[in-house]
Parts: C-alpha cells; structure tokens; sequence
C-alpha cells in the first residue's frame, strides 16, 4: 500500500485544490460587485432572507479554512475505493460556497434570500459530476489484490464437429441505471429552465450523466465467429468488440460490482475493464497481455465455452 498511498492522497487532495481555485477565481472576479458583508445564514421561515452577514475578509479566511479541513481530513483517511467520495465532497463544498457568493451578487437596495432548493440541487449536480470523475480516476491507482481472480489458464470447450458453427447472444440490463439515466436526462430542461445563468449550465450535466448512462444501461452480448461483442442495445454505439486472435482464454466468473470494479458502467481498472449492470454472474475473458474484460450477463459459462472452442478453431487456445 506505502508504493501507491502517495498517489492514491494526491487524487484525493486535487478536486479540494480545484475547488478552491474555482471559488477564489470568482471571488476576485466578483470581488467589486460584492457588498462589504456577505450574507452567509439564511432564514428558512422568512422567505429564505439573509439574517447572518460575514466580512468579505472573514468570508475567504472561513471558506478557505473551510476546504482546507475537509481535503485535510480526506487525504488522511482516503482509501482507493472510495476516492470517490473525496471528489463528490469537494464537489459539493464547492457547489454550495459558489451559491453562496452568486447569492450575493445583488444591489445595494435588494433583499438578499436564498432559495435552499436550487442551492443544494446545484452542489448536488456539483457532486455527482465531481463523484464520476474520482470514480474514474480510481483506475489511476493499481488495485492491491492481484488482478485476474475469476477464470483460469484452461477454460471449459463446447463440443462442436469440424464442420458445425454456432453462436450465443443474450440480452442484459440494469433497471436502475436505466431509472438513473432517464431521471438525469429529465432534469436537464428543468436546471436549464429554471436557474439563472451560468448556473444554467448545469442542466448540461444533465446530458452528460445521462445520454452515456443510457446507452449502458441495457447492452447485446454476442459471441460468435467475430468473437466476442458487447453493444449497447439503445444505440449503434458504444461497442466493444474481442477478436478471436485476441482471447488467450474465458470463463464464467462472479463479479462485485463495487468491490471489483468500483461501481456500475463501463469501468476502467488497472488491469482489468468492464460492462459492469450488477454484481454476480460474469463472462471474464482474458487478452493477450494478461489484460482481463468481463461482462455481466446470463449463462456466461455457455458463452465463454463457446468462445474458448472458436478461439482453439482459430488457432490461438
């Protein structure tokens, strides 16, 4: 753990660094159009107006104070398999303080409120954009078990006569990537609608989360004399594709979604990727190199001896 703790608390530490550098940025951009008190605590049964007001000075010694204890706490206790959640922390801190000066930005004679909903929908997108980021980051930090656990050197044939072709396809999905995707591409209209701009912009986010998440959440599982395709079954693209020439082996595995992989989707690892819809049953095929795919879908063991016997057809196992 000492050889990759440096560069696990590293990506722990730069999403607080981004967030500071982000709020200090249009702190000094806004800096002349703020008043010489910041309105920091709001009243929730008068409208949302400002009852609490900190000097423009104590603002940037606290909120700064503020993203410094928090990252500090995270790079001590970080661990890789919730780096994660040091991103969607920093991501949320930062939502909430950017907020707080967009709430500011009025004139001398406006009452100062805040609407906590928009508020806390905003760090809340903030977070979960920021969560995805250090999810996919996790890949930068090599896994302490050994990669390559499902499977073994010999996987289980298909018996097929010299002259007989076969292939085996399934379709798979994820209920609740599915619900997740639609949720996130319904919000985008709404966060574009209704905040003002720039904040606008993250409906935009809207879009991204859920046009990919989408995509994956139902996906086709083919294995055939091309070898072994994984589509997505809403869209052309994405496709992986093995080509026999590339399978040095498969077999059936499990498979924990968060454990193995860090979560649900297409994911990326030190030395494995994936099209992860749930934990449990798994194709595992493993490449030249000793890189491994899998793949979440029923009745892998048919299709990874099936795979093993066009592959030996094709001359490689």
């Amino acid at each position: 753990m000492n050889r990759v703790a440096p560069r696990l608390r590293a990506l722990a530490a730069l999403p607080f660094v981004l967030a500071l550098a982000v709020h200090l940025l249009l702190l000094a951009r806004w800096w002349d159009a703020l008043p010489a008190e910041l309105a920091t605590h709001y009243s929730l049964g008068d409208g949302g107006e400002a009852d609490g007001w900190t000097s423009r000075a104590g603002y940037v010694l606290i909120s700064t104070a503020l993203i410094a204890g928090v990252a500090a706490t995270w790079t001590a206790a970080v661990r890789r398999r919730v780096l994660w959640g040091a991103w969607a922390t920093a991501g949320f801190v930062g939502g909430l303080l950017v907020r707080t000066l967009r709430n500011n930005l009025v004139d001398a004679f406006e009452v100062q409120v805040s609407v906590p909903a928009v508020d806390l929908a905003v760090a809340g997108t903030a977070a979960v954009a920021a969560g995805l980021a250090g999810w996919a980051l996790t890949s930068l930090v090599p896994a302490d078990e050994p990669a390559g656990r499902p499977g073994a050197p010999e996987g289980p044939r298909l018996a097929l006569g010299a002259s007989e072709v076969a292939g085996w396809t399934r379709s798979t999905g994820s209920r609740t990537l599915t619900a997740l995707a639609v949720l996130a591409l319904a919000a985008a209209p709404v966060a574009l609608l209704v905040l003002d701009w720039p904040d606008a912009l993250f409906g935009l986010l809207g879009l991204v989360i859920g046009v990919p998440g989408l995509a994956l959440a139902r996906v086709r599982v083919t294995v055939d004399r091309h070898g072994l395709t994984v589509r997505s079954g809403v869209f052309p693209k994405p496709r992986v594709r093995i080509p026999l020439d590339e399978v040095a082996g498969a077999a059936a595995g499990d498979v924990r979604a968060v454990a193995d992989f860090g979560g649900w989707g297409y994911r990326v690892r030190a030395h494995r990727t994936g099209v992860v819809l749930r934990s449990g049953e798994a194709l595992v095929v493993r490449r030249d190199g000793g890189r491994e795919f899998a793949v979440t879908v029923p009745d892998a063991a048919t299709a990874a001896a099936l795979l093993n016997t066009l592959a030996e057809r094709h001359g490689k196992v």
